[in-house]
């Protein structure tokens, strides 16, 4: 038998693929963020924006952008939903007016003790003690780093 031919077959085999663990445990993932957001009117892109409101408010549209690695096409729209939902307010920056500032509004700010729970139900979940889950956060983090050097 070919041992070389074995290799090359067993890395093409989808159940070895790193890619395809990353993606069918993202699909997971985000089945249980559609529940847990579902009673938050919220989408799951939706929900990160508002964390990152929730940390820092009154910030700009390309700062979002930066955090979540989306660029202004694909998160303007989103942001429109979330203005036309009543939980932002989106305006020129008054300190460069090239700049749209993304701010709370009451809504918005009411909304993050409703998400409390979240993550705590996703650890759950999740079936891991927070211990691993750091890890594997980090161990995420840095594939996403050397992912993005390459």
């Amino acid at each position: 038998m070919n041992t070389k031919k074995t290799d090359t077959t067993a890395a093409l085999l989808l159940d070895n693929q790193l890619c395809f663990a990353l993606y069918s445990a993202n699909l997971a993932l985000n089945k249980l963020y559609r529940q847990l957001l579902a009673p938050l009117n919220l989408t799951y892109p939706q929900y990160l924006v508002m964390m990152i409101l929730w940390e820092q408010d009154d910030i700009t549209v390309s700062e979002i952008g930066e955090r979540l690695f989306l660029d202004s096409a694909t998160l303007t729209p989103l942001l429109k939903r979330l203005e036309s939902a009543g939980l932002i307010v989106r305006q020129r920056s008054r300190q460069d007016e090239r700049q749209v500032a993304v701010t709370l509004s009451d809504d918005g700010r009411a909304l993050q003790q409703q998400a409390q729970d979240i993550p705590q139900a996703v650890g759950c979940a999740a079936q891991c003690d927070t211990e691993t889950l750091v890890a594997l956060k980090q161990q995420l983090e840095q594939l996403r780093q050397q992912l993005h050097r390459a």
